[in-house]
């Protein structure tokens, strides 16, 4: 098991971790969470050795084979997928034995290792790659492109897949999701919860830690506290412990009631779409756990914009891209104040085009954009933190903006947004990812913009601030559009979704949590051409009906062909979703510490076989999935 013990560390002047105590047992799932600065990714440096303790003791078996993503941004000629392979240090050590051994002429050396490939599934490590590579958003037939050909985001997630890749024993993902669209987030959900080692999550996405983590440890104050379930879990024994407190318990209450007047404000407007109902429980949610979140250091507010006109933006039939092609086309679209829309889409079908597009800051390549005279727009996108200017303050960046405010009122502003005293006068050059978007999203709401378009807002930032930023949009007036792989921010800001795909723009019949389920369809209906229900943006595009006949015939053969293999495949999908849900109960079961005491020896020698006989058939089960992806995928290929 991974434990501390008594640990302190420091980080030059800064004690970050004093006398933490923490023990993650084979097979948990641990999410690590606390404000940003608090010690999180020093304590990965320090379990994978680049820190040492200064107090305290560090246990980690030394058998254990630990992976994670390398923080430098990967370069070089290598194909992706080779790179992904190199992941697996065991497999490119036997491979290397092979040449060696084949070089040398020594047939015994030859064969053994060639039994030892086999055994570590050598042979379908290539194919294994291609799955990650897949899933991780990458189109067929890029897997040999070299590393170098793509941007710094598509690199990160090479480096994902290639940690993803190591046969580990213990998997340290730090912020895994910020460079993910929220299809490959959803993809690596359940990668992660059929993850067979043991996991330590840094992650600021509460749906994220919802699904895959079983434990969660809080770093406050230099402490870590250790609590069984998932965020939501202990967001709610957070809060009563926190309410243990007066002064606690004062401020909930006025919380409680903050959020409540949010419910009953929307509830009395709401339409019956999925997507505004799916806001309404999102919205009761938030209520439940504001109490979680009182000592946050973020407090602020959109103030009202000057003027509302009525629209804000019409595009009629536009069509928008890149280098004269068109990623999307005869798009109709009209903003009002008050409008909430969310944009979903797979990577690459335009949602960002579209944004810019509505920013004003990418020129149509046919069709109409009508913005109203007193249109003010506030874009927030990832560049926007490079246009910050690294020698100026947070205040002095303010002063730009509002020459004519008084330094006192411009300090409390940035207060809210947790740039206090000192913090408000130091070069911005220096400020973490979380900083400086914090800086950007507080210079953009401080023009009082009555259009508000974001683009990945939640990048870098961390729960509270992602928490402080959803309460906000509650009370903003104007209309927003909003893309995100946050799930809990589109449920709790947006009453409307719109589908970008196909070179269309068409409303999702359904929620966010109906987004899922439309991928998987989508991804099942891609050989047939059919179109999947819930979206209709490629009809809206006016998309071409199937081509030849004998197209169609090949097509249903390939169906017919590949329907028995698809079916068991199901079968097993269904029955690894059971064991591995059966697999976190026993978990959580055998991290209570009670189950440790001799009165409870023969309940826990019993969970502890449970356990096994369930390990045991999830291994069997994996295997037959493995290799009968492995079939259907050849069979599609030989279909193609």
């Amino acid at each position: 098991m991974l434990q501390l013990r008594n640990l302190s560390l420091r980080r030059g002047p800064r004690l970050l971790l004093e006398g933490a105590d923490l023990t993650v047992h084979p097979g948990q799932k641990l999410g690590l969470v606390g404000p940003n600065g608090c010690g999180k990714s020093s304590l990965f440096a320090l379990i994978r050795g680049e820190l040492h303790v200064d107090t305290g003791d560090l246990s980690v078996p030394a058998t254990w084979e630990i992976a994670h993503v390398a923080q430098q941004t990967p370069s070089g000629d290598q194909p992706a997928i080779e790179f992904v392979m190199d992941g697996d240090r065991e497999l490119r050590e036997v491979q290397g034995g092979i040449a060696a051994a084949e070089a040398a002429d020594d047939g015994l050396r030859q064969a053994a290792l060639h039994a030892k490939l086999e055994s570590i599934g050598g042979y379908t490590a290539e194919s294994r790659a291609g799955r990650l590579l897949h899933g991780l958003g990458f189109a067929a037939g890029d897997e040999r492109r070299a590393v170098d050909s793509y941007s710094g985001g598509w690199r990160m997630r090479l480096a994902l897949g290639r940690a993803l890749m190591c046969r580990s024993d213990l998997l340290l993902l730090d912020e895994p999701t910020n460079h993910l669209d929220l299809d490959a987030v959803i993809w690596l959900e359940a990668w992660l919860k059929a993850y067979p080692g043991t996991l330590v999550l840094i992650s600021h996405d509460r749906d994220f830690l919802d699904a895959v983590a079983t434990h969660i440890c809080h770093i406050e104050h230099g402490r870590t506290n250790a609590y069984a379930g998932n965020y939501s879990a202990f967001e709610r024994q957070r809060a009563e412990r926190l309410a243990q407190q007066q002064a606690a318990f004062v401020s909930q209450q006025r919380e409680i009631a903050h959020m409540h007047s949010f419910v009953e404000r929307f509830r009395a407007k709401a339409t019956k779409a999925r997507q505004a109902q799916s806001r309404i429980k999102a919205l009761e949610r938030m209520e439940l756990i504001a109490p979680a979140h009182i000592d946050s250091p973020f407090r602020f507010a959109f103030r009202p914009p000057q003027r509302l006109p009525h629209p804000l933006l019409h595009l009629d039939k536009a069509a928008a891209g890149y280098g004269g092609r068109a990623i999307f086309n005869g798009v109709r679209l009209t903003l009002s104040p008050g409008d909430r829309i969310g944009l979903l889409g797979p990577n690459g079908a335009g949602k960002s085009t579209l944004i810019k597009v509505l920013a004003g800051e990418l020129s149509l390549l046919s069709g109409q954009w009508e913005g109203a005279e007193y249109l003010r727009t506030g874009y927030f996108a990832q560049h926007q933190m490079d246009q910050l200017r690294p020698d100026d303050s947070p205040l002095r960046h303010l002063q730009r903006l509002e020459p004519q405010a008084t330094e006192q009122e411009l300090r409390d502003y940035l207060g809210g947004f947790a740039f206090v005293g000192d913090r408000a006068m130091e070069p911005v050059a220096p400020l973490s990812g979380g900083e400086k978007a914090r800086l950007a999203l507080a210079l953009l709401i401080r023009q009082r913009p009555n259009l508000l378009l974001l683009d990945e807002p939640t990048n870098h930032l961390d729960l509270d601030m992602r928490q402080a930023l959803a309460e906000a949009l509650q009370d903003y007036e104007g209309a927003l559009v909003l893309v995100s792989h946050d799930r809990h921010l589109l449920r709790v800001t947006t009453d409307e979704l719109l589908l970008v795909d196909g070179g269309g723009v068409a409303p999702f019949d359904g929620s966010i949590d109906d987004y899922p389920a439309w991928l998987v369809a989508r991804q099942a209906e891609a050989d047939a051409g059919a179109p999947v229900a819930g979206g209709g943006a490629a009809a809206a595009a006016g998309g071409e009906p199937m081509a030849r006949k004998d197209q169609r015939r090949q097509e249903a053969e390939h169906r017919r062909r590949t329907q028995p293999l698809r079916t068991k495949l199901q079968a097993l999908d269904r029955r690894l979703t059971t064991l591995t849900e059966r697999r976190t109960e026993l978990e959580q079961a055998l991290s209570a510490a009670d189950l440790y005491e001799p009165a409870a020896k023969v309940r826990l020698l019993g969970l502890l076989e449970d356990k096994r006989l369930v390990d045991e058939e999830l291994g069997v089960v994996e295997g037959d999935w493995l290799d009968l992806s492995e079939a259907l995928e050849n069979l599609q290929e030989g279909c193609a």
